[in-house]
């Protein structure tokens, strides 16, 4: 299975980037490709008919990936503006999320995770223009990420690796119906 996973944050010490660059490693199943959203230039419509070649880039891996996983951060009860700058840039002239099953997961240095962030961005990505496909429950929210990881980041839990396997499988099941059911397929 091929999946896209976005970094939602330009900090160059990240702890959801952290949290990618482990299911990379743990899941190598998945095929993981990471965009940072640190590559794209600020949104301005004033640009019409000119799409930067980093979201055309953007555009044809979203598109050649069975789905989508966003790493998404907190910032003031909700997602970051370089996140949200990602979105506006994926479903302007573009729109690659369109159906595409999407798995929201975030690192907090809070103990709520990114919750209030994760609960924003289902909202983003539900909006006419996105489109996106969401993925529902078992939702991970790793709180407390400065002692999560260890010195090696590794996320040193036994338990939250056991959920972060349960969710990440669920979300397989998740991509592989979208899959069948926009070939025409009953879900079952």
């Amino acid at each position: 299975m091929k999946l896209v996973a976005i970094v939602g944050s330009n900090n160059q010490v990240s702890y959801n980037r952290l949290l990618i660059e482990f299911i990379a490693k743990h899941y190598p199943k998945f095929h993981l490709e990471k965009l940072e959203v640190r590559e794209l230039p600020l949104f301005n419509e004033d640009i019409a008919g000119v799409t930067p070649a980093v979201v055309e880039k953007w555009t044809k891996k979203i598109n050649k990936s069975d789905g989508i996983i966003i790493a998404c951060p907190e910032y003031n009860h909700s997602v970051t503006a370089a996140l949200k700058n990602a979105i506006e840039w994926m479903s302007y002239q573009v729109h690659p999320l369109k159906q595409k099953p999407i798995m929201i997961l975030g690192a907090s240095t809070y103990p709520q995770g990114s919750s209030r962030a994760q609960l924003h961005l289902r909202q983003i990505l539900n909006s006419p223009g996105v489109d996106a496909n969401v993925f529902q429950g078992q939702e991970f929210l790793l709180g407390q990420a400065k002692t999560a990881f260890d010195q090696s980041n590794e996320i040193s839990d036994p338990k939250t690796v056991s959920f972060l396997d349960d969710c990440l499988q669920a979300f397989a099941v998740f991509v592989k119906k979208v899959k069948r059911g926009n070939k025409g397929g009953k879900i079952k």
